[in-house]
């Protein structure tokens, strides 16, 4: 099953990919060399160690300790299926996200943020220790173990398409808006999952533009847990910024450090990736700027 899991999502990226190269939305990146490393690494490391590793230990543990119930749930009906999928790995992300915004747990996830583009290769941005902790990879790994395998994979596609969709340097929603006949259709989907300007706003650099909000807007797959538990912010607008304001004045951690922090400490100054760190507040002397759709 990972090497087909695998295919799927090389295939899925390399439409996005193609979709920004078309564009020449890449052009804008101007990443450095650490940020290419991290991104590279990093989905090296999902895809072939921590991921696998993962599905493997859950498979293991239950042929040891509960044999009699591989398989036990595969004749439940697949929409069964999904809804507990959606509950037990989509929904777990959901709130794994949130609390890795606060300060115990931000040092795991600060990684993402810290992308000054936005792209599907920042998707899988993150600290090592973030995914390998990551609950939501571990009832998965358990509901494929209980019969879960075929819909498993039909439920990671669609949950791979749209989280790099969110993430996509080519916001593939602005043009919808602009359609007055889809507005009730967008209304429903902007609510329903995540959508580039929902989860643009997660990215944003400041809150202080009425645009940006990276204290919301957690959801992977599902937006709808943002609705739910009251961390939605909806503009339909384009944060003018994405990235990390400590980044901007003090430099960029280096690669290795935010991939492997508490492993390896930050020497810079005001850093969270350093005993005693903390998150750097928001900027409020940050002008107000509203980009509309483009």
């Amino acid at each position: 099953m990972n090497s087909i899991q695998s295919v799927i999502l090389l295939l899925i990226m390399a439409s996005f990919a193609c979709a920004e190269l078309i564009s020449r939305r890449h052009q804008n990146f101007k990443a450095t060399k650490d940020d290419s490393k991290l991104e590279l690494f990093m989905f090296l490391s999902l895809v072939l160690l921590i991921q696998p590793l993962i599905l493997g230990i859950t498979s293991k543990a239950g042929a040891l300790w509960f044999p009699e119930l591989k398989g036990a749930l595969a004749g439940i009906p697949w929409w069964a299926m999904f809804a507990i999928l959606l509950v037990g790995d989509d929904m777990t992300q959901y709130w794994w996200h949130r609390i890795s915004h606060s300060p115990l747990l931000w040092p795991l996830h600060r990684a993402h943020h810290t992308a000054h583009y936005m792209s599907i290769r920042i998707t899988y941005r993150n600290n090592f220790f973030y995914y390998l902790m990551m609950p939501g990879i571990w009832v998965s790994g358990a509901l494929v173990y209980l019969g879960f395998g075929s819909v498993y994979l039909v439920y990671l596609t669609i949950k791979l398409t749209v989280i790099l969709g969110a993430h996509c340097a080519v916001p593939w929603d602005a043009p919808l808006y602009k359609i007055k006949l889809l507005r009730p259709l967008m209304w429903i989907v902007e609510r329903t999952i995540s959508t580039p300007a929902t989860h643009w706003a997660h990215h944003a650099l400041t809150n202080q533009d009425g645009i940006g909000h990276y204290t919301g807007n957690f959801g992977n797959l599902l937006f709808l847990w943002d609705i739910v538990f009251g961390s939605a912010h909806i503009t339909r607008h384009y944060p003018a910024q994405v990235g990390l304001k400590d980044d901007q004045i003090f430099g960029k951690e280096r690669w290795y450090v935010e991939m492997f922090y508490p492993l390896t400490r930050s020497k810079r100054e005001h850093s969270a990736l350093t005993p005693g760190g903390k998150i750097y507040a928001d900027d409020e002397t940050v002008t107000p700027n509203v980009v509309s759709a483009p």
